[in-house]
């Protein structure tokens, strides 16, 4: 299948259409939905061959559009994570944004990214979304045209490409809030996988999870992934990567590893602590979103968030699969 093969996917409310986009290769095959962005299902074998969906998911649109506070496999922006106090400053105007987690504005407010239809064309083994977030929408400034490329390499791994321009300053981060599996989905908790973050600090939070501006070393704490150790729940923070090699996660039952390498600076490690929608509890799965750190717009020592016209918002993470 060299190019992704569009479906009928169901209707929203107002009437509009949603398609799946489905493509595959190098043992992977992988379900795409233009409705928010979702990565609906990504289909892997075991070490012994067995094939199975270690995303969690739903098999039609309505769960999605009933179950949205966990954000399943969706992607998410304006701004990932969250803003603190719903506002920022930039370049002396404030922006006041939609506190849809109070105190705070979270993953890009009430509608986001991942509520809006993304118009879709076919690319080699995948699919590019597309659409244009008007300025103002949730509060952010900007006329921002967007595109996010969801495709398979050779090696059967998946690499979702992000590129924005604006036509006046404003702020960007996007992610994919996939949560995985390695046992495949419904096979009940991953917090017994095993899991490696690249990171030699972290940045604490407050009781409201906004940053303190402290980048904090892991060594001697809970916090440390260095080496791989099991996972246990407890855990939704965002890990500052050493480089490109971010992560790796390993379910030692199935043998299944998934491995994430990404441009961004930051790792939001989350265990899907306060999941309990449709079939899925309390660390059904576990999400590694690639991101610019949480609150950045109000923290000028991060790494930057701010994109200027005349300048692009460009960023790439790919996830990569094997069995051990």
């Amino acid at each position: 299948m060299n190019s992704a093969q569009p479906e009928p996917f169901g209707r929203l409310g107002d009437g509009t259409p949603v398609h799946r986009w489905t493509f595959e290769q190098g043992g992977t095959r992988v379900r795409v939905l233009t409705y928010g962005g979702i990565v609906q299902s990504v289909e892997v074998p075991d070490r012994a061959g067995a094939v199975a969906d270690v995303v969690l998911g739903f098999p039609v649109l309505s769960g999605y559009l009933e179950h949205t506070g966990p954000y399943f496999g969706a992607l998410v922006g304006r701004y990932a994570n969250r803003i603190a106090g719903g506002v920022f400053v930039l370049d002396g105007r404030t922006c006041r944004l939609a506190r849809n987690n109070p105190p705070n504005s979270l993953h890009g407010g009430e509608r986001g990214f991942d509520k809006r239809v993304w118009d879709a064309e076919a690319v080699e083994h995948g699919v590019r979304l597309f659409r244009v977030s008007p300025d103002g929408e949730e509060g952010f400034p900007g006329r921002l045209d967007v595109s996010v490329t969801y495709s398979l390499e050779e090696s059967g791994a998946l690499r979702i490409a992000y590129r924005a321009t604006t036509d006046a300053p404003t702020v960007v981060s996007l992610t994919n809030h996939s949560y995985w599996n390695l046992g495949g989905q419904g096979s009940g908790s991953a917090t017994g996988h095993e899991l490696r973050i690249a990171a030699s600090r972290l940045t604490p939070v407050d009781a409201d999870l906004i940053p303190t501006g402290e980048l904090a070393p892991v060594a001697g704490t809970r916090f440390d992934f260095r080496r791989a150790r099991q996972v246990g729940p407890g855990y939704d923070h965002n890990f500052v990567l050493d480089g490109a090699d971010a992560a790796e996660l390993c379910d030692p039952v199935s043998g299944r590893t998934l491995s994430v390498t990404t441009t961004e600076p930051g790792l939001q490690l989350y265990t899907g602590d306060h999941i309990d929608d449709g079939p899925y509890g309390p660390g059904a799965g576990i999400a590694l979103e690639t991101q610019r750190f949480p609150d950045t717009p109000n923290r000028p020592e991060f790494p930057g968030a701010v994109l200027r016209p005349g300048g692009a918002y460009v960023s790439s993470t790919v996830y990569g699969f094997g069995v051990r």
